[in-house]
């Protein structure tokens, strides 16, 4: 007998039809043998039908009682699913996260899990039930609703295959898999069948939307058997695993992300320690900075230019324009109509001319690169937003997937 942990997103479990195929893939699981926890995401859009009910109340809600309403979301699904499964005749129970055992940080809207105290799970897998757990929550130590951000039930799903040590963790998608791009936008996209943790990190974090980056984060952290498949047909995904075996493919998938603006800290004097003074700036409202470039020092001064994301562009605008006097900034400019395209493969390392290879195929198609970031598995390059979708396709076009 193995313990199985499913995860089911938002789309899966969105209308009565779904939440029965849901119902049938989980009971099938259950039926082979197996011991099952399954996570589900909130409804089709219904995080975004509540997030639309607090503003029509208050625009400016406290993060807190934000929590408090997105997180009942998730326990409409786990109600209706567990209902599903009663109707097939097989024993479940619902939990929501804090009955989980899910404790958390403070930070309302984004927190962290700390630990689970899963006696009362096991108490239910003992008794053979089939256990269904509200994705996306936690409680913290004032007994507060906490939610992990958009994405997060990935993350729940795979925090309980490692407190569980389950057999296997299997996020089900409207996708069968990990894709070399976004199959949506590039026709000619190729499913892979395995990729590394750290691939598949930096794909998750640049843009993919097929996994949410902490939950591989912790996947990597604990060597959690995790495959990504489709809710919708009955075929293999994609093993994302710690080793894979080796390849011809140079890299592993094109990644765009167009939730990203541009910050430039115009005319900082031209002297050690300015940069630390604007990061650190930042580093405490919890901004998160990815592409930096600063310009060479004339006259005494240079420019100093980053992304953030787009949700965080306020804040970082707002701490920087209360200090421009301390950092001595001549102005703070900023760009939101800007996108990134990334490539991501472990092949770089031995490889050269990749960079090269991205950057004929975006000459070639006319667009232009703002900002170059680089690290051994990837190179990220911030263009104009109108252009993204055409840059993806270029550069996936530039790459043969099919070696």
């Amino acid at each position: 007998m193995g313990l199985i942990v499913q995860k089911f997103g938002g789309t899966s479990v969105k209308d009565a039809e779904r939440i029965f195929n849901v119902a049938r893939i989980v009971t099938e699981t259950y039926s082979a043998g197996n011991n099952v926890v399954v996570v589900v995401s909130a409804q089709g859009d219904t995080t975004d039908d509540l997030i639309a009910k607090a503003n029509e109340i208050n625009p400016n809600a406290s993060k807190r009682e934000m929590d408090v309403l997105l997180s009942t979301g998730e326990q409409i699904s786990i109600s209706l699913l567990a209902m599903a499964i009663e109707k097939l005749g097989f024993p479940v129970v619902s939990l929501t996260g804090w009955q989980a055992g899910f404790v958390t940080n403070s930070t309302y809207g984004n927190a962290r899990i700390r630990r689970i105290e899963s006696e009362r799970l096991h108490v239910e897998l003992d008794k053979r039930n089939i256990v269904i757990v509200a994705g996306f929550q936690g409680l913290n130590r004032y007994d507060d609703i906490t939610t992990l951000g958009r994405g997060g039930s990935d993350t729940s799903a795979v925090a309980l295959a490692a407190e569980l040590h389950a057999d296997l963790c299997q996020i089900y998608t409207d996708v069968d898999g990990v894709y070399t791009a976004d199959p949506r936008i590039v026709k000619n996209a190729v499913k892979l069948d395995e990729i590394s943790f750290d691939e598949m990190l930096e794909l998750a974090t640049l843009g993919a939307q097929v996994l949410h980056n902490r939950s591989v984060e912790m996947a990597k952290k604990y060597n959690v058997n995790l495959e990504v498949l489709s809710s919708l047909e009955r075929k293999p995904g994609t093993k994302v695993k710690e080793a894979v075996k080796m390849e011809k493919m140079l890299i592993k998938g094109v990644a765009c992300d167009d939730d990203v603006a541009r910050i430039a800290v115009m005319g900082v004097p031209d002297k050690p320690g300015i940069a630390f003074k604007v990061f650190s700036l930042l580093a405490k409202e919890k901004v998160n900075v990815d592409i930096i470039l600063q310009s060479i020092g004339r006259d005494g001064t240079k420019d100093i230019s980053f992304t953030v994301p787009l949700s965080q562009k306020e804040t970082a605008l707002t701490v920087l324009n209360e200090n421009k006097e301390a950092i001595n900034s001549h102005s703070i400019e900023y760009d939101d109509n800007v996108a990134k395209i990334s490539i991501v493969g472990a092949g770089m390392q031995s490889n050269s001319g990749v960079a090269a290879k991205m950057f004929e195929a975006l000459y070639e198609a006319g667009i232009n690169i703002r900002m170059i970031s680089t690290s051994e598995i990837k190179i990220s390059v911030l263009i104009d937003k109108e252009k993204a979708e055409k840059a993806l396709i270029v550069v996936h076009d530039a790459f043969d997937f099919n070696a």
